[in-house]
């Protein structure tokens, strides 16, 4: 189909991008890589008067260390996210994640800050986000705040950003020794999104884990922290990995469609979080490292 017809704004800074949207408030949308705003146009499931375009704004690109942070900006791509020596040495969970997005065209079109925005329930990240510890800088008319990775998504395609407010920077701590992360899931064939992912990142001091954060998407409405996980392995032997894992299916409500049914989804909930936590114990006691080839 074609698009509902549209005026055609391009925004050329972050302040820019504040302008445009007040100016123009609920008649506007965002575009960023366009891999979710562009099929929705065409279905016209979504008909906005004004499409503000991100394309040239420069400050919200690139990758950067800065301090104990890394910081990425929203318009990077899924491919320099996954590509990028920064991320793979100092936070490689993201770039391990980032690589199971898609296919290579979404990798080179698609963004993190998109991605983000827009909360698709399978979509990879969000879980990823959760388990590094992200903080999501969003701006508006009053201002700049950082919101905690889980506490960013809500719902199905729902944020708890405000309406005028845009996702500029992502800023990530880097991961310190002892650590190991990973990321696994079940994947939708043909779309290559998550019917259940699990995103983990661990701390393993004399056998034991002293820090645990546990990202689960795919599975919900939107991507969840699982703290009955985390608790069940803080002080815990490696052994008990699949004990813990049996309480990914709590605090959450699973979702049911087509390509799974809620019982389905809580099983493989568990499965991906116990995959996810013993690569990422051998990872943090130096017996294994993350997995970056692109396919």
């Amino acid at each position: 189909m074609i698009p509902a017809e549209f005026e055609y704004k391009r925004a050329s800074s972050v302040q820019d991008v504040v302008a445009l949207m007040q100016e123009f408030g609920d008649d506007a949308k965002l575009l960023a890589g366009g891999m979710s705003l562009l099929p929705m146009l065409k279905l016209r499931l979504s008909e906005p008067k004004v499409i503000i375009d991100l394309g040239r704004v420069s400050e919200m690109l690139g990758i950067r260390q800065e301090g104990g942070d890394v910081v990425i900006g929203a318009m990077t791509t899924h491919y320099d996210v996954l590509s990028s020596p920064v991320l793979q040495k100092l936070v490689p969970l993201i770039p391990e994640t980032a690589r199971n997005i898609g296919d290579p065209q979404v990798r080179n079109r698609g963004t993190i800050g998109g991605s983000l925005a827009h909360c698709d329930p399978g979509a990879d990240l969000p879980g990823a986000m959760i388990a590094a510890g992200a903080r999501i800088k969003a701006v508006g008319p009053n201002g700049e705040r950082l919101i905690e990775a889980e506490d960013l998504f809500v719902d199905m395609l729902t944020t708890s950003l405000e309406p005028s407010e845009f996702i500029s920077e992502i800023r990530i701590p880097v991961f310190g020794p002892n650590q190991g992360s990973a990321y696994e899931k079940f994947a939708q064939p043909a779309s290559r999104f998550s019917i259940a992912g699990a995103a983990v990142l661990v701390t393993v001091e004399n056998g034991q884990f002293t820090t645990a954060r546990v990202g689960l998407t795919g599975a919900a409405a939107a991507a969840v922290r699982l703290p009955e996980v985390e608790a069940a392995l803080i002080g815990e032997s490696v052994q008990s990995i699949a004990a813990a894992a049996e309480k990914a299916a709590e605090g959450w409500y699973p979702n049911s469609d087509i390509h799974a049914g809620e019982e389905y989804r809580q099983h493989l909930a568990k499965v991906m979080v116990r995959r996810a936590l013993q690569l990422a114990a051998t990872v943090a006691q130096g017996q294994g490292q993350n997995r970056f080839a692109l396919t």
